[in-house]
């Protein structure tokens, strides 16, 4: 009977059990991932990004909306992935539930990011207030990155004197050789770097002087492309070029008392006078009614006076005088026979002033001297055949240089053979000739007293007519002594 029940109690704890088994709660199921990437700060849409899962489900990439989606996820907690190239790789957390949809939205930054900017360019050379810079300066400075990212710079230079500005880009040293600076100018400098990342960074600013304008006392003239430029030199022969190569000017005239030269130049087709500073700067027109004419714009002169604040200047057969200013423009003379005034100088000593006279050839000189009434005072050339020119007073008036063909040639070409110089005193009336150790097959032109009068500074050129001009100078009281000082220039001015 006992054994009967342990039976019977058994199979009810079999039923039990059993019956149990069938009501157990399901602990997994399935759901859906989907999202979008995006760029970070403007959310632009990112197609064909990565996403995965970990642990591991499926790899899906976006489409053309940014938008994905994985399907049937078991549930659980997982970490989803983003990632695209050339942007910062980003992670997730996700909960996925039983027949649930989990949205997940990634913003991913650019790769760089999180890349620093430049160190701020440290400038080395020439150190801040530097002065008497030379007008070909070297800058340097030393430029670094926290990552080592490959640098470009921009350097910008600025001066005191006008609102020029030099900017150079894209460069990949930390030496840059700037040119064609100015004198006596003050250049501030800055160097920008980038790492083509982050903003740019600057340096801080230094700035250098550079040197004063160098004393230089003798002016020319060269020919540069078909232009006549002006140059000034010193008495070594280093040279500045002061005009433009893309302007014709020509004829230098130096007025020491202002420190000012007068000069000829082209405007709108007519040859008017020009005055500048010494260092080539602040350019003013001063002729404008009645411009500078005559036989042979390459062979007329001027000349400054009354403390040089006028200019005497020719037009054809009449002789003006002007103010600097461009006003007070007055006749003076006219030539009695139609001939063409070439060249003038004035002597404050002796309140003369010289001529030189011609036809529309260049011939029929005549050479003499004229009060400031227009009373011819000194005949010091005619009746002769031939080329002359290159009038220059000696400082006390009494002694007038000039040049005149020997050969007394006259052609067409105006093509001079023997052009001497000479030294008239008017004094004595007498002529010196000063061109006894020339060279034979060569003209001395353009005679001017130095400013000791020890010596004269001319041209010298082949009478071929086309080879290059030099400007000598002569010891007046040794002829022998004839000496280069520069070679190709003419016109030349020494006060």
């Amino acid at each position: 009977m006992k054994k009967t029940i342990n039976i019977l109690s058994l199979l009810c704890v079999i039923i039990f059990v059993s019956g149990c088994s069938e009501d157990k709660i399901e602990l997994t199921g399935r759901g859906i991932l989907v999202g979008k990437v995006v760029s970070q700060g403007d959310n632009t849409p990112l197609e064909n990004a990565r996403v995965s899962t970990s642990p591991n489900t499926s790899i899906v990439f976006t489409d053309e909306n940014g938008n994905y989606q994985i399907s049937d996820i078991e549930v659980g907690t997982y970490s989803v992935q983003a990632q695209k190239e050339g942007y910062l790789t980003k992670f997730e957390s996700a909960t996925i539930n039983d027949d649930a949809t989990t949205n997940i939205v990634f913003e991913l930054d650019v790769e760089t990011a999180n890349n620093d900017a430049p160190n701020a360019p440290t400038l080395v050379t020439p150190s801040n207030n530097t002065i008497d810079t030379d007008l070909i300066v070297e800058l340097t400075w030393e430029g670094s990155d926290p990552e080592e990212d490959q640098l470009t710079y921009s350097v910008q230079l600025l001066n005191d004197q006008n609102s020029d500005v030099l900017q150079y880009s894209d460069l990949t040293d930390t030496t840059l050789t700037v040119s064609g600076l100015m004198y006596n100018t003050k250049y501030f400098w800055q160097v920008t770097a980038t790492d083509g990342i982050n903003n740019p960074v600057a340096s801080t600013v230094f700035n250098f002087t550079t040197l004063e304008f160098p004393e230089h006392r003798v002016f020319f003239t060269r020919k540069i492309n078909g232009n006549n430029v002006i140059f000034s030199s010193d008495e070594s022969g280093n040279t500045l070029q002061l005009t433009s190569a893309n302007t014709n000017s020509w004829r230098p005239r130096r007025a020491s008392s202002v420190d000012k030269l007068a000069f000829l130049s082209n405007n709108g087709g007519q040859t008017h006078l020009f005055t500048m500073d010494l260092d080539g700067s602040n350019i003013s027109q001063v002729t404008n009614a009645v411009a500078v004419n005559g036989f042979n714009l390459e062979e007329i002169d001027f000349e400054w006076k009354d403390n040089d604040t006028k200019l005497l200047f020719p037009n054809f057969d009449k002789l003006y005088e002007i103010e600097v200013s461009g006003t007070g423009l007055t006749q003076l003379y006219q030539t009695i026979n139609g001939h063409f005034i070439t060249e003038v100088d004035w002597n404050p000593a002796s309140n003369k002033i010289a001529l030189k006279t011609n036809d529309n050839s260049g011939y029929q000189v005549e050479i003499f001297t004229i009060n400031l009434s227009g009373v011819v005072q000194d005949i010091v050339l005619q009746g002769v055949n031939g080329a002359a020119g290159g009038l220059d007073f000696s400082y006390d008036g009494t002694k007038l240089v000039y040049t005149y063909d020997l050969s007394a040639n006259q052609n067409v070409d105006y093509r001079q053979f023997n052009s001497n110089m000479f030294i008239y005193d008017l004094t004595t009336t007498t002529a010196t000739n000063i061109s006894l150790t020339k060279p034979a097959g060569t003209n001395d032109l353009d005679p001017q007293f130095s400013p000791n009068e020890a010596q004269l500074i001319f041209v010298n050129t082949s009478n071929d007519g086309v080879s290059q001009r030099n400007i000598m100078t002569i010891d007046i009281s040794d002829l022998s002594i004839r000496e280069l000082f520069l070679e190709d220039g003419k016109m030349p001015d020494w006060k």
